[in-house]
């Protein structure tokens, strides 16, 4: 799959936060931190399970970033 020339910059250039994408950022790393402190108080010790648990959020964490980054108006649009 090539990709043209528009999604090589969406996908691979900085996009600098707007006030609009600044706040949406903080607001889900807060979500993020809470569900974070959920699956650390789970009971039953520390698991694999809760190591996954925790790998998907960071992977989940980094594609909601990645979307409000990249299709969100920034700076300069």
């Amino acid at each position: 799959m090539a990709l043209d020339e528009a999604e090589l910059d969406r996908r691979f250039t900085y996009h600098a936060p707007t006030d609009t994408t600044r706040a949406l950022h903080e607001a889900w790393r807060g979500f993020e931190r809470r569900f974070a402190e959920a699956i650390n108080d789970l009971p039953g010790g520390d698991t694999r399970e809760k190591s996954l648990a925790f790998t998907k959020l960071e992977e989940t964490t980094f594609w909601v970033h990645a979307h409000i980054a990249r299709n969100l108006p920034h700076e300069g649009e």
